[in-house]
């Protein structure tokens, strides 16, 4: 960024206790474009820097009340500002009380009385220095965010926007671990649209991907934040229910089996129920199953049992 570009967006505050010392840093930096804000004490600088988030500081050393050091020592403990410059502006000379500036955590120092060139010239070597920083710090936030994105790609279902069955098996895997320490229940319900073929085959790929996003968004809007909702493969999907016994988890599963029973899919009514429907399986740990594959054969096994009893059904025994 140009140097000019970085004057314009920049806003200075200016600390210091003796006006005719703010009015001239002032007429400094406004004349080469730079916005300044005023405070008269350390307190008031700290107030400042919350309600205006200056750029820089330029921090006068002997103030009363609140000295700048100690005002210095604040800003940069706090996670907020601390990357905030600050240049302290002192009348001391002495080498002690640099040394005590950079302990407070003073990025420059320019000694009073200042040429104007040199004010200028430490401003906006920091600006600098900060713009930087900031870009930095952009990026950073940029690739977090990206690595993010390509976290919930790879345990994300495409179509249907539910977890994988990569991210089933390692959340259910965890959750039985869980269990196991603190003797408690977890419950796998496996569910299956019935004559998913037949509806898919009649209207296409694309009537068949619709019903089962809605089939995704109707499971996902009635379980806990606590449950997983996957698509377990084709129409397949599964749900596992942390610190859920049978009878409870019986429970999750009639309630979204009427929910499906009861939404009017388009062209439904050619179905060999007359309706859309769907089949469960309930297995509970460790009662079912004390090891994850167990547990997910259960569920699948009685799954197929209530497929071969007439299909809309849950069936868990």
């Amino acid at each position: 960024m140009k140097s000019s570009a970085i004057q314009q967006k920049s806003k200075i505050l200016v600390v210091d206790d003796i006006p005719v010392n703010i009015q001239l840093m002032q007429t400094y930096l406004s004349s080469v474009g730079y916005e300044t804000v005023v405070a008269r004490n350390g307190e008031e600088a700290l107030v400042q820097v919350k309600d205006h988030q200056p750029d820089l500081l330029l921090l006068d050393v002997m103030m009363p009340k609140m000295d700048g050091f100690e005002t210095c020592r604040l800003l940069k403990s706090n996670q907020e500002t601390r990357y905030i410059p600050v240049i302290m502006v002192t009348a001391l000379n002495e080498i002690e009380d640099k040394i005590k500036g950079i302990e407070a955590g003073a990025d420059d120092f320019i000694t009073k009385p200042f040429n104007k060139l040199e004010l200028l010239a430490r401003v906006k070597s920091l600006l600098r220095m900060k713009n930087l920083h900031d870009q930095l710090q952009d990026k950073i936030k940029q690739l977090e965010e990206a690595k993010e994105r390509l976290r919930e790609l790879a345990v994300t279902d495409g179509l249907t926007s539910l977890y994988n069955y990569r991210y089933f098996k390692e959340f259910l895997a965890q959750e039985l671990r869980r269990a196991e320490r603190h003797h408690t229940n977890v419950s796998v319900v496996m569910i299956d649209i019935d004559f998913f073929k037949n509806y898919n085959d009649a209207y296409g790929h694309l009537a068949g991907d619709e019903v089962l996003r809605i089939l995704a968004r109707l499971m996902r809007e009635n379980i806990r934040s606590i449950d997983l909702a996957a698509r377990y493969g084709g129409e397949e999907f599964a749900l596992v229910l942390p610190e859920t016994n049978k009878s409870a988890a019986r429970f999750v599963a009639n309630k979204i089996k009427k929910l499906v029973e009861e939404f009017k899919f388009r062209n439904e009514e050619t179905q060999p129920n007359g309706k859309l429907t769907v089949s469960m399986g309930v297995a509970t740990y460790p009662g079912d199953g004390k090891v994850m594959e167990d547990l997910i054969n259960r569920a699948d096994q009685w799954l197929y049992q209530a497929k071969a009893g007439g299909r809309n059904r849950v069936v868990d025994e």
